[in-house]
């Protein structure tokens, strides 16, 4: 859609990366589904709903009388002009899928963000990053900070992060590794400053976050603790910088305590899978 004006519907904390990454040239804030989306400054085109399924998300950008709208069928909200909606497919095939189908080209390998024009606050760390949005997929504070440790011992600066709702955890996870009170990060890193963080770390070691996507997004090395959730749904590409932990087993991702799965990978697991993530990227 050459001389298109792109807006990106999201939450305003994501602004700064999505303008990095090229791809949009407008924010237009939104606050979940409940809330409807402020009308876009002259008249909308054509909406696409990089979302979900519907119809909560269908809705609302019906709401916005677009001349067009590209999403998933949904008979829920009216809408059966799009493409199914496969359970089990990969996020990253099911919306290439969706804008294929609609006649624009898509590369299911092209997950990389820009360089991030922030300077990272640990360069060269190994980051550890405990916390997650929901308990099912937290794996437990005394394993990240036995991680920790361990890289610690082996020679690496380790630092720990955390948004600003995670500050006790990070800071568990820093005195359980006996590591200095410079290393707890969290509560201290805007999105910008966090990406840098990521782009340049040594290694990431965390659960199925959007820490670990831009782990992805910037080819740093990273090991990754999936659990109700297979990394067949939301895990990176098969490469060789990227090791996935997963005991093999499904369940609600938005459970209120770890996921029975999660808790059978041991420590001991995933400290030989960063000692290997980082043995392979020698002089990276």
């Amino acid at each position: 859609m050459p001389g298109a004006r792109i807006t990106l519907g999201a939450p305003a904390v994501l602004g700064p990366l999505a303008r990095e990454s090229g791809a949009v040239d407008d924010i237009l804030p939104a606050v979940g589904l409940e809330v409807p989306l402020p009308r876009a400054v002259g008249p909308l085109d054509v909406a696409v709903n990089l979302h979900g399924r519907g119809p909560r998300s269908h809705r609302l950008l019906a709401a916005l009388a677009p001349g067009e709208l590209l999403a998933f069928a949904c008979p829920d909200a009216g809408y059966t002009g799009g493409p199914g909606w496969d359970p089990d497919e990969h996020e990253v095939a099911r919306w290439c899928d969706l804008v294929t189908a609609f006649g624009f080209a898509a590369d299911p390998a092209d997950l990389d963000l820009p360089e991030p024009a922030a300077a990272s606050p640990a360069p060269g760390a190994v980051v550890v990053h405990p916390g997650a949005a929901f308990a099912a997929r937290r794996w437990p504070a005394e394993r990240f900070a036995a991680v920790a440790a361990a890289l610690r011992d082996g020679g690496e600066r380790v630092v720990v992060t955390g948004g600003p709702g995670e500050t006790a955890l990070a800071r568990r996870v820093v005195r359980l590794a006996g590591l200095p009170e410079s290393a707890d990060l969290s509560g201290r890193t805007p999105l910008p400053e966090l990406a840098a963080l990521i782009a340049d770390a040594r290694l990431v070691v965390c659960g199925d976050t959007g820490v670990g996507h831009l782990a992805t997004a910037y080819r740093t090395p990273s090991v990754l603790l999936f659990g109700p959730v297979p990394p067949g749904h939301w895990g990176p590409p098969p490469r060789a910088e990227h090791h996935v932990l997963w005991a093999g087993r499904h369940g609600d991702p938005h459970g209120r305590a770890p996921f029975p799965g999660l808790l059978e990978i041991s420590a001991d697991a995933a400290i030989d899978a960063a000692t290997k993530a980082l043995g392979a990227v020698t002089g990276r």
